[in-house]
C-alpha cells in the first residue's frame, strides 16, 4: 500500500511551493552519524533557473547543525501549512474523527555562502520577502549592524532535488463533506491565541526566575 494514499500526495509543484512562500517558517533536517539534527528557522524559495529553484538561509554558526552543514550536505525542510482537527460532527454523513492539514517536504543539497557580502545579501532579500509588498522596514546590506551579526552566522542555498505535498483535506469523502471539511479548516486559522501565548510566557519567564 502506496504512502501517502495518491489522493493525498499533491503533483503540482506550484502548489507546493506556494505552501512554501505562504509559510516560510520550517523545519530543516539533516542526518549527521546516523543521528538526525533538526532546526527550526525561516527559509525563502527564490526560482533560480535551476528546475525546482532552491531555498535561502542562515543558522547560527554555535548551532550544532551549522558544524554538519557542508557543501553537498543533503536536507530536507518540511513547511507546515494549515492543519486542523475534524470533528464526525461536521459531514452531512457518518465519518470518524481526522485530522487535515497542507505540508510540504522540500529535498536538496547544501551549497555553503563562504563570502560576507553574499551572506548579508541573503539576510536583506530575506528581510524583503518577509516585509512582503507593503514593507515597514527596509534592511540595508551597508547597515554596521550587519558586519558584526555576520560572523556569527552561517549562510546557506539549498538546491531542491526532490520535492512531496501532503495534502489531505477529506479527499476521499464526498464532495459536500470536502467543503465542509474546507471550511472547517479556514475558521480554524481564526481562534484567538492570545490567552494561549500570554500562558505560555508567563510560564516561561516563571520558569527563567527560578532557575536564575
Amino acid at each position: 500500500m502506496k504512502y501517502p494514499p495518491p489522493h493525498h500526495q499533491e503533483r503540482n509543484f506550484d502548489s507546493v511551493i506556494t505552501v512554501a512562500k505562504n509559510y516560510p517558517f520550517a523545519t530543516m533536517v539533516t542526518v549527521h552519524k546516523n543521528l538526525p539534527l533538526i532546526t527550526h528557522i525561516p527559509m525563502i524559495y527564490e526560482a533560480d533557473g535551476s528546475k525546482y529553484g532552491k531555498l535561502v538561509a542562515h543558522i547560527d554558526k554555535y548551532n550544532p547543525q551549522a558544524s554538519a552543514l557542508k557543501d553537498g550536505t543533503v536536507a530536507t525542510s518540511i513547511f507546515y501549512g494549515p492543519d486542523c482537527y475534524i470533528s464526525p460532527s461536521v459531514y452531512s454523513t457518518k465519518q470518524l474523527p481526522t485530522w487535515n492539514y497542507i505540508f510540504a517536504h522540500l529535498t536538496g543539497t547544501v551549497r555553503l555562502l563562504t563570502e560576507k557580502e553574499m551572506v548579508k545579501q541573503t539576510m536583506v532579500r530575506m528581510t524583503a520577502f518577509l516585509e512582503g509588498e507593503n514593507p515597514k522596514y527596509v534592511l540595508e546590506q551597508d547597515d554596521p549592524r550587519m558586519e558584526r551579526l555576520v560572523d556569527y552566522i552561517l549562510g546557506y542555498e539549498i538546491e531542491i532535488t526532490e520535492w512531496e505535498g501532503k495534502f489531505k483535506f477529506s479527499q476521499d469523502k464526498l464532495k459536500k463533506d470536502q467543503e465542509l471539511a474546507k471550511q472547517t479548516l479556514i475558521k480554524s486559522q481564526k481562534r484567538d491565541v492570545s490567552q494561549f501565548v500570554e500562558r505560555i510566557f508567563q510560564n516561561h519567564e516563571n520558569a527563567q526566575h527560578r532557575s536564575s
